[in-house]
């Protein structure tokens, strides 16, 4: 039996992603080593979000190629971009070739309660692969096609699992949860999460991204399950990429301004304490000045309690790659004003919770004898001295927030 080294990188249904093919590779027999010298093969799931990330994949191919006897390179990069690794002496496969390739065909089925957890507490559920988008920047859709959803039956079953074998936490993850169930004529996302809401125990869940085009004709229903279930993280993240309707049309995204808003709205109308999480791409190569003002005001009009700000990068194969481009001080420029708005919005949001009292979910180990912990709309909430105070990774506790950061606060346990 092989011994085995895994490199991931990029998003949680990524890291997802992996953990399947660890799991099918230990049922297999197989045995993961830490380092590439005593491993018979590596594998390097790889993300091509951004043009810097492309190339620290490659990077870490040669290096990783170097090490080890073989390597087998999947992921994002590697579906999408395959051709990049034709000078490497490497495999390049599908996520759910990999396991085959190092067992030499044979991968047993697994079994629900052989399901994962990451982290100690934290389970990833990917609830579907792919999306029914078609953004004219994005190289992603072509390692991940159209949308594929498992039925709700098994799905929930494997949050079951996942609860079972101790997690606390459960990470509904795909490239676009809100499309899940489109491929089969049905919006069953409110339902899913409902399901797993119904399963017995005490965890969490927090729902991945969720284009806002996906689940506009949702949204209020989503939002009642949001409010009837106390295990739901109050915590969307919807990423309307730009404030201007004519960027959007360029991009080929699936909604507008207005139906992001509305989104937001009807959330708002039934969370009392929740989060919106957004993303915004600051110079698209067709964003004029004007354009980046009304990003710039949706940002400070809304007001997400989270946002990620990124610069266009052409991705090559994708139709906005043969657009002109912007310079790159431009972009720059932009990143950098948006940023500080970002920064403004986040420190006045976790300024707003000192003093009042949260029930926390301990997530992770933090640094020091820190624990990362997420309080009711899934924002972080520190507890220092954990050992003392005798709190431990996977407890439920009140805390009174006594002071924050920019992007998260301090909680002392009630």
């Amino acid at each position: 039996m092989a011994t085995y080294h895994i490199e991931t990188y990029g998003c949680t249904s990524n890291r997802g992603e992996s953990r399947r093919i660890e799991r099918s590779l230990r049922d297999a027999g197989h045995r993961p080593v830490e380092g590439t010298a005593e491993a018979d093969v590596a594998i390097l799931n790889t993300c091509t979000v951004v043009e810097k990330t492309e190339r620290n994949m490659l990077r870490r191919a040669e290096e990783l190629e170097s090490e080890t006897a073989d390597l087998i390179v999947t992921g994002c990069m590697a579906l999408a971009q395959g051709e990049a690794f034709a000078d490497l002496d490497v495999q390049v496969l599908h996520w759910e070739d990999v396991p085959s390739a190092v067992t030499n065909g044979e991968c047993p089925t697994t079994t629900p309660d052989a399901e994962p957890i990451l982290d100690g507490v934290v389970g990833i559920l990917p609830i579907a692969r792919g999306c029914m988008s078609n953004c004219s920047y994005c190289i992603t859709k072509f390692a991940t096609g159209r949308v594929d959803s498992p039925t709700i039956e098994a799905n929930v079953e494997k949050a079951r699992a996942l609860v079972h074998a101790g997690a606390k936490e459960i990470r509904v993850t795909g490239q676009d949860t809100g499309v899940y169930g489109w491929d089969t004529g049905e919006r069953k996302l409110p339902e899913l999460l409902d399901r797993i809401c119904d399963i017995d125990g005490e965890f969490r869940v927090r729902l991945g991204m969720a284009n806002p085009g996906g689940i506009h004709g949702i949204h209020e229903e989503l939002a009642d399950v949001f409010a009837d279930n106390r295990k739901l993280y109050d915590f969307i993240h919807a990423p309307v990429q730009s404030g201007s309707d004519e960027v959007l049309e360029a991009m080929r995204r699936q909604h507008r301004v207005g139906k992001f808003r509305e989104v937001v709205d009807t959330f708002e109308g039934r969370l009392d304490h929740w989060t919106l999480s957004t993303d915004f791409i600051v110079g698209f190569p067709t964003e004029t000045e004007a354009d980046f003002e009304r990003s710039m005001a949706l940002l400070a009009d809304v007001r997400p309690e989270k946002i990620n700000v990124t610069r266009f990068s052409k991705r090559p194969g994708t139709d906005a790659a043969e657009m002109k481009g912007l310079g790159g001080t431009i972009k720059k420029e932009r990143s950098k004003a948006m940023s500080e708005l970002k920064r403004e919005i986040c420190t006045e949001t976790h300024a707003s919770m000192v003093g009042e009292t949260h029930e926390v979910l301990a997530v992770e180990p933090g640094t020091g004898d820190s624990i990362k912990c997420r309080d009711e709309a899934y924002r972080q909430v520190i507890v220092t001295d954990a050992a003392e105070r005798g709190v431990e990774v996977g407890d439920l506790l009140e805390v009174e927030v006594t002071a924050h950061e920019a992007m998260y606060c301090f909680g002392e346990p009630i």
